[in-house]
């Protein structure tokens, strides 16, 4: 059986990294047109899909690809030991009613920038065609550093650090200083939670202080992301490119333990 992956028209590092490490496993790598609908693959063909969340609506269907991610609800359902701060999702009319300061993100796509309000009045978020969609909110914190984990059948596959205070500072997880502390939380995480995200997805986790940096910092949970629009950073290309076709292939293969985070 032949694999193909299909990338979305927008180019990134990320997609180039990944198309080199499908090649060399002999996989097919095509750029998918934008405004077309893409013929559906030959039939000893299983496809598999990297770029953005609203192109792949459009393709995902004509491809036969189901796509994985994470419930919206996923991060502000988690017990507190895991995200150390109160985080919940709220419609974006609620949100503008809040008082601040507060961080606001979209729940898991990239609809608009995350970032830190001074309330939420200030929240001048379009909403859109779904009216009144949700966001998610949580007290602003400060993180001392981010990694981003590939993770499949909740192992760690690949992994790297992405920022140090806010700002970009890639380095590989493997041989990292802090390599240990992230891979016993990640462990704890899966042990308690592996059944409440898809068997191929990306978590981000890191090292946390309080909004007013007293006390120790602490090991939580930033984010979960799908894989198939996820920045690999430094993580190794190859190992992460095991986790998007997990997260973004056929539709046939989709495990009964992943039917209920297929993308609708």
């Amino acid at each position: 059986m032949a694999e193909l992956l299909a990338l979305a028209p927008h180019r990134s590092t990320t997609a180039t990294l990944l198309a080199r490490a499908a090649r060399e496993r002999g996989m097919g790598v095509t750029i998918l047109p934008r405004g077309a609908h893409p013929a559906p693959p030959p039939a000893d063909t299983r496809a598999h899909y990297y770029g953005g969340p609203h192109f792949a609506d459009t393709v995902a269907g004509p491809l036969g690809i189901a796509l994985l991610e994470p419930g919206d609800g996923w991060l502000d359902a988690l017990p507190h030991g895991f995200t150390g701060r109160h985080v919940r999702c709220v419609p974006l009319s609620e949100a503008r009613r809040i008082p601040g300061p507060l961080f606001v993100k979209p729940p898991t796509d990239k609809s608009f920038p995350a970032a830190v309000y001074a309330d939420g009045d200030a929240l001048r978020t379009p909403s859109g065609p779904q009216g009144d969609p949700l966001v998610q909110i949580s007290e602003v914190v400060t993180w001392v550093r981010e990694f981003r984990l590939h993770v499949l059948d909740g192992e760690i596959r690949t992994g790297s650090q992405y920022a140090t205070f806010g700002r970009l500072d890639a380095a590989p997880l493997a041989g990292h200083p802090d390599e240990p502390a992230v891979r016993e939380f990640a462990r704890r995480l899966a042990a308690a939670q592996a059944e409440t995200w898809p068997s191929g997805v990306v978590l981000d986790v890191g090292l946390m202080r309080g909004g007013d940096d007293a006390g120790d910092a602490r090991w939580a949970v930033v984010e979960a992301n799908m894989a198939w629009f996820s920045n690999v950073y430094a993580a190794d290309p190859a190992r992460a490119l095991d986790v998007v076709l997990r997260s973004a292939g056929p539709g046939a293969a989709v495990r009964a333990r992943d039917a209920r985070f297929r993308r609708t």
